[in-house]
């Protein structure tokens, strides 16, 4: 059965249905030998290249869902390299040997908390697109005590660069009693670039530690240490489905949370 191409190659782990597009675009695929465009389909029987290397789709036949929930510490980059030499987030994941994984979503290099990885484009496609409006939960601290009208106001929609950004929902965390720093959580559903220090920083505070706490139904255990993994199990993985508004792939065997052991 064909499919668009962009769909076919995230879902074999390529990469994102835009890139896949981009490729399109720019004339790098082929399909059995002519060039692909962006409304073109193909299956996993045809043959397929990438600037000129051969994509084994064998992985499609044989696809099997993996998601991870991953602890993303300071000072990593959510990059597959990085100029600088920074450690990236993909070295501490497992290695697959016919797919790859797609990050859902980013975290910048000073905040830290829940990064989704999965091995299913669709999915990565469908958590981050803006349509689906799914909730970030982040713990928040910043630097003061905000007031009942800053608070408002990041509820109510602060421009920033020409768009309104907002807090579906703040409430206040626990605070030492006395302490110049405050935690909050906030939630919101698209998480555009630095929204969550943009927001605060609107307000007059300087947000000093960032955690995300929650993507959709996938919360953070305590209990997973900084740059550590572990599998989601079967109920998690109809759970975040079932938030994308996909069924889970048949041939997932929904086997037990694997935990990173190194």
């Amino acid at each position: 059965m064909t499919e668009r191409i962009q769909k076919l190659l995230s879902r074999a782990g390529y990469g994102s249905r835009r890139q896949v597009d981009r490729w399109l675009q720019e004339g790098l695929i082929t399909v059995n030998g002519e060039i692909a465009t962006p409304g073109d389909q193909a299956d996993a029987d045809d043959a397929l290249t990438l600037r000129g290397k051969s994509l084994s789709l064998h992985s499609v036949k044989q696809f099997k869902p993996r998601v991870i929930m991953y602890h993303k510490p300071i000072g990593e980059v959510v990059s597959r390299s990085d100029p600088q030499g920074r450690p990236i987030v993909f070295d501490k994941l497992p290695v697959m040997k016919t797919s790859r994984w797609v990050a859902v979503g980013r975290l910048d290099i000073n905040t830290v908390g829940l990064l989704i990885f999965t091995n299913d484009g669709e999915l990565a496609h469908r958590l981050m697109h803006p349509s689906s409006g799914i909730e970030r939960e982040y713990a928040v601290r910043v630097l003061g005590k905000a007031s009942k009208e800053s608070l408002q106001a990041m509820k109510e929609g602060v421009k920033i660069d020409g768009y309104v950004a907002r807090f579906d929902d703040i409430h206040a965390g626990s605070s030492s009693e006395g302490s110049a720093n405050h935690w909050y959580h906030v939630t919101l559903r698209e998480g555009k670039k630095r929204e969550v220090r943009r927001l605060w920083g609107s307000q007059g505070h300087k947000v000093s530690r960032l955690i995300r706490v929650r993507y959709g139904p996938v919360r953070l255990e305590r209990e997973l240490q900084p740059a550590k993994w572990r599998e989601l199990n079967s109920h998690e993985m109809r759970a975040i489905y079932a938030e994308a508004g996909l069924p889970v792939p048949t041939n997932s065997d929904g086997k037990r949370a694997i935990r990173n052991r190194r």
